[in-house]
């Protein structure tokens, strides 16, 4: 009633309504920007892109530095730019062979790329080298790629990535998601309710990184 409400006092003060349904979803996307997470950031691309140019001029300058190639190819991946990623990082395997992090932005790559055997190869190496490298996130990747073809594995990831993070409402969103898809209807409501139930006990400063995945479960359920 009270959307219905400013939508009705919106269009009397305008006089137009196709502008105060514009203000309402600016003001929608600005609250969920603020609280929630939902939406995708519209100044992201941008500020990724400065970065980039920034980059692309420091490894210009001096070609040795491993670091900037590093984030330069973390930059890329977030961008869809997976060759470039995978040639940048390549070129710095020599010098990166203990890092868990490069071992799972390049099994990224080659698993974005269509060479699954290898990608998940790349990231079961990471994982070696330490299990909880990026708060267990590689594991829900791998999940990802698995859940059409291979569904246990996929699960059995998510299960693995929880034992990292038990208190993610990340985890049992996804696990919610890929019950539902095996049509296991009372499993995926349960890891729903999980979510929404994991999200309700968090501290206020973890609501806000895990809220957007208990609104997702909320609107599954």
């Amino acid at each position: 009633m009270g959307k219905i409400f400013g939508f009705v006092l919106l269009s009397r003060l305008l006089g137009n309504p196709f502008l105060a349904i514009l203000i309402l979803l600016v003001i929608v996307y600005l609250l969920d920007r603020r609280f929630v997470g939902v939406f995708p950031s519209l100044t992201k691309p941008f500020k990724q892109m400065g970065q980039i140019s920034r980059l692309r001029t420091q490894i210009s300058m001096n070609p040795n530095d491993v670091s900037s190639k590093h984030e330069l190819a973390r930059l890329l991946i977030d961008r869809k730019k997976d060759a470039e990623a995978q040639k940048l990082l390549e070129s710095i395997e020599s010098q990166s062979e203990d890092s868990a992090e490069f071992w799972d932005d390049l099994g990224t790559v080659y698993l974005r790329q269509g060479h699954i055997q290898q990608g998940e190869a790349y990231i079961l190496k990471a994982l070696e080298l330490n299990p909880r490298v990026k708060y267990g996130q590689p594991y829900l990747r791998l999940a990802e790629v698995y859940k059409n073809s291979d569904r246990d594995k996929a699960v059995d990831y998510v299960h693995r990535f929880q034992d990292i993070q038990s208190s993610s409402c990340e985890g049992y969103y996804l696990l919610g998601m890929m019950y539902k898809s095996l049509d296991r209807k009372d499993d995926a409501k349960a890891a729903f309710q999980e979510s929404i139930d994991i999200y309700r006990s968090l501290p206020k400063y973890k609501k806000r990184q895990e809220r957007k995945w208990a609104v997702r479960s909320m609107m599954k359920k």
